[in-house]
């Protein structure tokens, strides 16, 4: 597994350290696996412990929230705030609301955070954050009422120059708006403490859009390079159905692709004249309903119960937008077989290290989810920068902007796994650029 036996101990170490912490592990390894030919080669690393200190968090927070709900219960849920790297910049990274939310998740996205920041060249460290309270099924009233408890002591531990939190699972624009306006009513400051903010706020043109148009545009890029390709008359499938997937789909379409298969936790709706992404916003965004009701309204549309049958669908590029492990390497091999040649990845390690690997070994474009899916992060650090200029930029600059960061991360992730002999090896390169710029900055601060 490793050739290196100071990368075999870091692991090692970790591992004793962190027993049933499934996820924290699977993606340290999987870092610490495609980190060893730039660690051999610079004996700095070792000499500095750089690796120890990169895989353990400088800080990391549990806390109790207690809220009050409808019926005048009080209910309790565990609050989580990792501050990963700081390195490059303030920590930056999303918070998310889900049943499933444990220290072992929220220690695995901020690891990754470290990583994906530091590949969109703008300065800013990692963090994650969020709770396992699960918003689906509450009125807008608990939502406020558990968002201003959460935010009661999260605001402690973040600020405008030291931890600036986003939206991830369950966290959109509504949860935003009440985790923002606590903290403006605790400390008295108007400051781009958090970003996803409303417009009328601070918020950025393109955020809602931005994780899956990055992903999209980094996609693009990737076919053009490695395939002399574009998107346009590719069939498309896509898991998920919430920001990310929706405006993947979006973006797809306009590149002149069809998407014909979206998801959500329940099954899949599968429809072959492509999907009307109009009736989906409206299912998804508005009513806030289940994707099954899409084949209410559209004829000759078809549902499946159980999401993971989507990847039976024969797609030319495929977008895991759902969550962690949904793609494994039973359904890689049904992918490959089904003539697939890109998947790239907009939920955070959707797919297991096995299917990764997989894709690799056959040759198949694979963006992972570090790279593939920085815009969103990247679009933040944009939100960030007009909130500190107190100004704000039409939504054809961040766009384009978010393009040219988006054509840059592959660019890096791509030239870095030809350096290493193997121009589909995305998965290392996408890590060694994004830890070559967080090792050299932990060198020059000395021991911290």
């Amino acid at each position: 597994m490793f050739q290196s036996q100071y990368v075999k101990k870091v692991y090692d170490d970790l591992a004793e350290k962190s027993k049933g912490e499934t996820e924290f592990l699977q993606a340290a390894l999987e870092i610490l696996e495609s980190l060893e030919p730039y660690v051999l080669s610079h004996p700095e690393i070792e000499k500095n412990k750089i690796l120890e200190r990169f895989v353990e968090p400088e800080r990391f927070v549990q806390f109790r929230v207690a809220w009050v709900d409808d019926k005048g219960e009080i209910q309790i849920n565990r609050g989580y705030r990792v501050q990963y790297n700081s390195s490059i910049g303030p920590y930056k990274g999303g918070l998310r609301f889900h049943p499933s939310v444990n220290a072992s998740i929220i220690k695995f996205l901020g690891l990754e955070q470290v990583l994906k920041n530091s590949l969109t060249t703008l300065p800013m460290g990692g963090g994650k954050g969020g709770s396992d309270f699960d918003p689906k099924g509450k009125s807008d009233h608990e939502i406020m009422s558990f968002c201003q408890a959460f935010m009661t002591e999260l605001y402690r531990h973040i600020g405008e120059d030291t931890d600036v939190p986003a939206g991830d699972i369950g966290v959109g624009g509504r949860e935003i708006g009440y985790l923002y306006g606590q903290y403006k009513r605790i400390q008295n400051k108007t400051v781009g403490v958090l970003t996803g903010k409303g417009i009328p706020y601070g918020g950025s043109l393109a955020r809602t859009e931005a994780t899956g148009y990055g992903l999209l545009y980094f996609t693009a890029e990737a076919l053009k390079v490695m395939k002399k390709d574009t998107l346009s008359g590719k069939t498309v499938v896509i898991s998920g159905s919430g920001n990310v997937a929706i405006y993947a789909c979006e973006k797809a379409t306009q590149l002149g692709a069809k998407v014909v298969a979206l998801s959500d936790s329940n099954g899949y709706i599968y429809d072959k004249n492509g999907i009307q992404l109009d009736v989906v916003k409206e299912i998804k965004e508005v009513r806030r309903g289940r994707i099954k009701e899409y084949v209410e309204t559209i004829s000759g549309a078809e549902y499946h119960e159980g999401s993971k049958g989507i990847w039976s669908i024969p797609c030319d590029v495929a977008f895991p937008c759902a969550t962690q492990n949904e793609l494994d390497l039973e359904d890689a091999k049904l992918l490959v077989q089904n003539g697939v040649i890109a998947v790239c990845e907009g939920a955070n390690m959707p797919s297991t290290l096995e299917a990764a690997k997989y894709f690799m070994e056959h040759k198949i474009i694979y963006g992972p989810a570090k790279a593939a899916n920085a815009g969103g992060v990247a679009t933040s650090g944009l939100e960030m920068c007009q909130n500190s200029a107190r100004l704000s930029w039409s939504f054809e600059e961040v766009d384009a902007k978010l393009k040219d960061i988006m054509v840059n991360i592959f660019h890096n992730v791509y030239d870095t796994a030809k350096a290493l002999g193997n121009p589909y090896d995305t998965l290392a390169g996408a890590n060694i650029a994004g830890f070559e710029k967080v090792s050299k900055a932990m060198l020059a601060l000395g021991v911290y």
